[in-house]
């Protein structure tokens, strides 16, 4: 009887040991595992421009939400994200009346590329990645995915400088991840394709610094020419903003774009145009949240916005936005805007005006 007990418990702890280096092996195969991550977003709004276009287009600079008096779709966006240590990927497809517009340039199904783009580790012990394709420009504070955003529609300075770009970024995040550095080569101001007969590099770069989770400050920049190589003209455009979350409840961003362009190839004269804003938001509650908007676009020589009979796009304007979260993932979203053109630029019973106001809602869901 002894014998058969001694027999039992070294039995018992052998399958104890036998179990937990099996464990343990298990872990560690599931640490090098690929992380395979689906997700997906869908936007819709409505919106009335008191300006009433009849062919219900907004006025041209406004690439997202730029339908008048219409449930649209904006967004419709399903993304498949995959990880290891060493390796990382995306790729996102799209359809909306954001890709129609904003990616009119580009051909075929290339308009329904959200993100599409691979990346390999450099560094065995440090964050420095290599990415190649298609993805989010570095430039600005704000995305086509407007859940993520405090306003209902995008600031005037992020619906006229790149919302995407390709290229080949190499990207650094500091171990204490306060500092993240990129440098950039692209094929142009907002390109998947470059413009037939440009044979030219565009340069960009990105330095974010956080001291602290309630700060954060951003410099980024494009150097490039997005014209064929025979009517080269230089571009030079920097971007910088900066976020403060005083509180839980209450934050501001404070953003400022200045961009320059060779008047004529080999000039030493340049048009130049500019961009500041102010945002505010107020979140009393985990449901609710108020944001206030206020910004300036001058582009006095029609580079990025084009003159209308002679006449720049030079407009000051100020937003309202009300959102309330439904549940975690439904968005419910209200703001009215304002513009006014320092001369006749907007158009009204076929006429031009200074002024251009709307009321806009808009509901999302992400999943």
């Amino acid at each position: 009887m002894r014998q058969l007990l001694l027999f039992f418990f070294f039995l018992s702890i052998s399958v104890s040991l036998f179990a937990q280096t099996d464990s343990t092996s298990i872990e560690k195969k599931s640490t090098n595992l690929p992380k395979i991550q689906l997700s997906a977003y869908l936007e819709t709004y409505y919106i009335y421009d008191f300006n009433e276009p009849e062919n219900h287009v907004r006025p041209e600079f406004f690439y997202a939400y730029h339908r008048h008096n219409e449930l649209a779709l904006n967004l419709g966006l399903i993304q498949a994200d995959y990880e290891t240590k060493n390796v990382r990927a995306r790729l996102g497809l799209m359809a909306g009346t954001y890709s129609n517009i904003n990616l009119a340039a580009e051909e075929g199904v290339l308009r329904n590329i959200y993100e599409a783009y691979i990346g390999t580790r450099l560094s065995k012990n440090k964050k420095l990645w290599l990415d190649a394709g298609v993805f989010s420009a570095h430039i600005g504070f704000e995305s086509a995915i407007g859940k993520d955003c405090w306003n209902m529609t995008r600031s005037l300075l992020a619906e006229n400088s790149p919302y995407y770009e390709s290229g080949v970024k190499v990207s650094y995040t500091s171990d204490n991840e306060k500092w993240f550095l990129s440098g950039l080569l692209l094929n142009g101001w907002q390109r998947i394709q470059r413009v037939d007969g440009n044979q030219t590099v565009a340069f960009g770069h990105q330095i974010t610094f956080s001291p602290t989770e309630k700060i954060t400050l951003n410099s980024s920049s494009f150097v490039g020419n997005d014209y064929p190589t025979a009517e080269k003209k230089m571009r030079y455009f920097h971007n910088f903003f900066t976020q403060i979350d005083f509180s839980e409840k209450f934050g501001i961003i404070a953003g400022f774009d200045i961009g320059a362009e060779q008047k004529e190839k080999g000039s030493s004269e340049y048009s130049t145009w500019y961009s500041p804003i102010l945002i505010a938001r107020y979140k009393p509650s985990e449901k609710i949240a108020f944001a206030a908007r206020v910004e300036h676009y001058n582009d006095e020589n029609g580079v990025i916005v084009p003159n209308i009979n002679q006449n720049s796009f030079e407009a000051t304007g100020f937003s309202l936005n009300f959102d309330y979260s439904i549940t975690d993932n439904l968005l419910w979203r209200v703001e009215y805007r304002s513009l006014n053109n320092r001369n006749d630029y907007f158009l009204r019973d076929n006429e031009l005006v200074s002024t251009n106001s709307f009321l806009g809602s808009a509901l999302a869901v992400s999943f």
